[in-house]
């Protein structure tokens, strides 16, 4: 994934891509706020790390069997740029992301999209701005992550060639996953993306920026239960379904390391972020 100015990203398809082919890669694009360490004026949206604030009736997020997870972020709704995404978040109040770490099992238990009981181990709540909340401590064995306050910063995003929405636009019926003889997949264009911005980075909405394959494959083919090849056009439109809420990078300020230099991800499916149901969204990571 790349991101940047609309300007620079449209410089960016003129100079290495035919100009049909820069006209419609720019009308992919996705508008996203990146999210980076506030300072001096910056208007503060969330932090990395830190104490949770949280509803006196809500319980802090366990994984049965395996313990609290550990909080990662949380964004306040009412902060962030109006507009400036493409998905329906809400207007106020609070999200919060929670997810099991290892710190309590040495790495034991993952998280993964594939494994539907370990989604319980990743946890987005929703607090609406009118319920009152408090710092909430720690549970016992937990270490908490550095707090960084966050900004937001609107930009547009760019998905991988290969990024299923981006195959339909080029190649329909390419192979999923896989580069394809077109200008977008040509060594040039990929070497100028990749120059231009290689960070993961933390960000709501927009195209994710994977690590490995696009997340939204990891997640439809974990809802379909793997249960279908690539090739399957039911796999196509799953992953149709599935849109970025929001994703956070490894963090050096804040001390967080997802595996190797890693990410974490929920996605969501539009009609459940309409409906305010997060405890619908699903989670992934991924890693070098």
């Amino acid at each position: 994934m790349t991101h940047g100015s609309p300007e620079a990203l449209r410089a960016l398809a003129d100079e290495h891509l035919p100009p049909d082919v820069a006209e419609r890669w720019v009308g992919l694009l996705r508008p996203a706020l990146r999210l980076a360490a506030a300072e001096g004026p910056d208007s503060v949206v969330g932090k990395l790390g830190g104490l949770p604030r949280l509803p006196a009736h809500v319980e802090w997020p366990s994984w049965e069997g395996h313990g609290p997870l550990a909080f990662v972020a949380s964004l306040d709704c009412a902060a962030l740029p109006a507009g400036a995404v493409d998905i329906d978040l809400p207007a106020d109040g609070t999200l919060s992301f929670f997810h099991f770490d290892g710190q309590l099992d040495g790495g034991e238990a993952l998280v993964l999209p594939d494994d539907r009981e370990s989604q319980a181990g990743a946890r987005v709540l929703y607090t609406p701005a009118a319920e009152t909340r408090t710092e909430r401590a720690a549970p016992p064995g937990l270490e908490v992550y550095s707090e960084v306050p966050l900004t937001a910063r609107p930009c547009l995003t760019a998905a991988e060639p290969w990024h299923p929405r981006i195959r339909d636009a080029f190649a329909p019926g390419a192979p999923l996953g896989n580069r394809y003889d077109h200008p977008v997949c040509s060594q040039d264009f990929l070497d100028a993306l990749w120059e231009f911005d290689g960070d993961v980075g933390h960000q709501i909405g927009g195209h994710a920026g994977s690590v490995q394959n696009p997340v939204e494959i990891e997640v439809a083919e974990a809802v379909m239960d793997g249960a279908m090849s690539w090739d399957d056009p039911a796999l196509d439109a799953e992953i149709a379904n599935w849109v970025l809420l929001a994703q956070f990078d490894s963090d050096d300020d804040a001390g967080m390391m997802w595996g190797d230099t890693g990410a974490l991800y929920w996605l969501i499916r539009p009609q459940d972020l309409a409906e305010r149901r997060f405890d619908r969204a699903m989670f992934t990571w991924q890693c070098c």
